[in-house]
């Protein structure tokens, strides 16, 4: 396989574009992930998706069949920013993730 310098510059220049955003660049965020399938095999991960996720402001919650689990930041006019996977992760990092980058759970504590 033949590397020249274009495809080197080429492949910089996409890799800083597509990662180069502050946290007040997200305006929102998207989990797309399969209902069943892959997030059967990931009970953590489910619990984030079905039971915490909802609960985030400017969080959506998509079912794409066979999607992995995957968030999604998104910019203005619904620009994708970056996608996170989230099978590597469990409930608690799931969460601790989101709130890293920016989003407040909006969930009533029961006092």
């Amino acid at each position: 396989m033949k590397i020249t310098l274009l495809s080197v510059v080429i492949f910089c220049a996409v890799f800083v574009l597509s990662s180069e955003y502050e946290l007040s660049d997200i305006v929102s965020a998207r989990i797309e992930s399969c209902r069943g399938c892959s997030l059967n095999r990931l009970p953590e991960v489910k619990r984030f998706v079905m039971d915490d996720a909802p609960n985030y402001d400017r969080v959506e919650v998509k079912f794409i069949s066979g999607a992995p689990p995957e968030l999604i930041l998104l910019g203005e006019g619904d620009h994708e920013l970056e996608r996170l996977p989230l099978s590597h992760l469990n409930q608690e990092q799931c969460n601790e993730l989101i709130q890293s980058k920016g989003f407040s759970n909006n969930k009533k504590s029961d006092l």
